[in-house]
């Protein structure tokens, strides 16, 4: 496959899991409060109330408020946030990201917050897992680099020693120009550079605040709804077509992949890749970077697994909030359909009550 054909591909299909996970939000949240994004196909975003939170399975949402380092995990503001109509219950309060249903670390935490679960020896034996400890979310690796400096990269859960990246929609592993990724102290120890995916990329430059202001519009002025997020969608234009202008320079795809193998190696821990089995064009990038590892020791500590593998090591209420608002069920198993969900979601609101 073609990178071009690859990366289209790729695109497809995260289109088509977040349009399924945005069909079963909608159903999922109309006894929880939340708003929608603007647009075609709106995103549903979660407000917390009182001691529950609609993006969240209970037992994993009460096991985090409790914990004051993975409550923190709700200090990353949402980065379209600004964008979004204003919270219901708290028009004050700003968006975070673990409020959207499209978040992978709000499904993370979903899973591996809840105590039922990380007690499981059958879980800690799917995922490699040898310890007592708890995991940590927002995990600050030190990747170092050749400067002699370290690059404190974020890693999605470290629990004992796996380092875990999550993926849901997100349509690929972002790419980064050649001299920043070989710009770390470890990566011709670690990568044969020739294996690594390659792109060419635009060059990119921090623009000065006074720069393309002849091309600024007066023209959403006069007051409406959407004055902001169109001053918004307009500078991202202008934007967009100075990028285009800008000449190609060689680069990495999967830079996160890159990134978080030498931060494992770094820690001597194992890295493991948690993904959509709907997204096998995740998987197959994880591959190509795994392929170029060149030690069979790292290559080892090297893992992926699907949402859906560990699905069946999970009680059932859990199975069925996976199955209800994300579309995950074991494999082999079918998740429920649309239909089915508006069915299921007309008995409840008839009845008062929700599974």
């Amino acid at each position: 496959m073609t990178s071009d054909l690859f990366s289209v591909t790729a695109f497809l299909r995260a289109s088509q899991l977040r349009s399924d996970l945005a069909q079963r939000n909608r159903l999922y949240a109309r006894s929880h409060a939340h708003v929608e994004s603007y647009g075609g196909n709106p995103v549903v975003v979660y407000a917390p109330e009182d001691s529950h939170h609609g993006n969240f399975y209970p037992p994993a949402y009460a096991a985090i408020s409790a914990h004051a380092e993975w409550i923190r995990r709700f200090n990353k503001i949402h980065a379209q946030g600004r964008s979004l109509p204003r919270p219901p219950i708290d028009p004050a309060r700003k968006w975070r990201e673990l409020d959207s249903c499209m978040s992978s670390d709000a499904l993370l935490m979903n899973i591996f917050c809840a105590s039922e679960v990380t007690a499981s020896p059958a879980l800690r034996r799917a995922i490699g897992i040898d310890t007592e400890s708890e995991p940590i979310f927002g995990w600050k690796a030190c990747v170092p680099l050749n400067s002699g400096r370290v690059d404190r990269t974020e890693v999605d859960m470290r629990w004992g020693d796996l380092l875990v990246e999550a993926k849901l929609t997100e349509s690929d592993f972002q790419c980064r120009e050649a001299h920043i990724v070989e710009a770390y102290r470890d990566f011709d120890d670690v990568f044969d550079r020739e294996l690594l995916p390659r792109v060419q990329m635009r060059t990119r430059r921090r623009r000065q605040a006074v720069e393309l202001v002849e091309q600024f519009t007066q023209e959403w002025e006069p007051p409406c709804d959407r004055s902001e997020e169109v001053a918004r969608e307009f500078q991202a234009g202008i934007e967009a077509r100075a990028d285009a202008e800008q000449p190609w320079q060689s680069g990495y795809a999967s830079y996160q992949l890159i990134r978080n193998v030498l931060g494992a190696h770094a820690a001597r821990a194992s890295f493991c890749v948690v993904h959509d089995e709907r997204r096998p064009d995740l998987r197959e990038s994880w591959f190509q970077v795994m392929s170029a590892v060149k030690g069979a020791d790292m290559r080892t500590r090297c893992k992926a697994i699907t949402w859906q593998e560990i699905v069946p090591h999970l009680p059932a209420q859990l199975r069925d909030f996976l199955d209800v608002k994300y579309g995950i069920v074991a494999p082999g198993c079918i998740p429920l359909t649309i239909e089915e969900l508006e069915a299921r979601a007309y008995h409840e609101s008839k009845t008062g009550m929700r599974k």
